[in-house]
């Protein structure tokens, strides 16, 4: 639960930012026919513009969240920050250190409390905020959800209606036939999508 509320905040603030038409200034891919950042954010809501990503950048995408998700599953990783498995007895939702993890260049920040800030927070102020995450991120589960209905069945949240750019994609299925990669044009052709 803490880590889909950590991935759904990080969701929820994303979707809030593309549809408000913010994004980098720069290129996101180079070369003589690179694509801009405003480019992808013209192609309509944050679903749209998930299908306007260039097939590379979704994949670099993905490897980098399943990299993160390997990092934070490792026993041995874990094992250097002191800590085991959350199935095995450990801290649900730790993180292990970046920094201490055996990479083999310098990391300067850890990607949990890069700064330092809690690491002298005593344990009652710890739990209190653990508990404010845990909640703050089972509402961003609920807003998530709400912002992704109301853009494929307009009205289906009547709160966001006319708020939410509609969407015409299909959203449980993040590559397109466009994309080029093996048995997604199969995948799409089935009576499920």
């Amino acid at each position: 639960e803490i880590k889909h509320g950590r991935v759904a905040m990080a969701a929820f603030v994303g979707y809030i930012v593309q549809s408000n038409g913010i994004c980098w200034p720069w290129a996101l891919t180079g070369g003589p026919n690179g694509v801009m950042h405003s480019d992808i954010l013209a192609a309509g809501g944050p679903a749209d513009q998930w299908d306007a990503l260039p097939t590379a950048s979704k994949l670099q995408i993905l490897l980098f969240v399943g990299g993160l998700e390997l990092w934070s599953e490792n026993s041995y990783v874990l094992g250097l920050s002191g800590e085991k498995h959350y199935m095995r007895g450990g801290k649900p939702g730790f993180f292990p250190s970046i920094k201490k993890g055996g990479i083999p260049h310098p990391v300067p920040f850890d990607l949990f409390d890069p700064f330092g800030l809690s690491k002298n927070a005593s344990p009652e102020k710890k739990a209190k905020g653990l508990l404010a995450e845990i909640n703050n991120g089972r509402l961003a589960m609920l807003g998530i959800m709400a912002f992704v209905s109301e853009s494929k069945v307009p009205g289906s949240v009547p709160a966001l209606a006319g708020k939410i750019a509609p969407y015409s994609g299909e959203v449980m299925a993040p590559f397109a036939a466009s994309d080029n990669l093996p048995f997604v044009a199969d995948m799409l052709k089935s009576p499920l999508f």
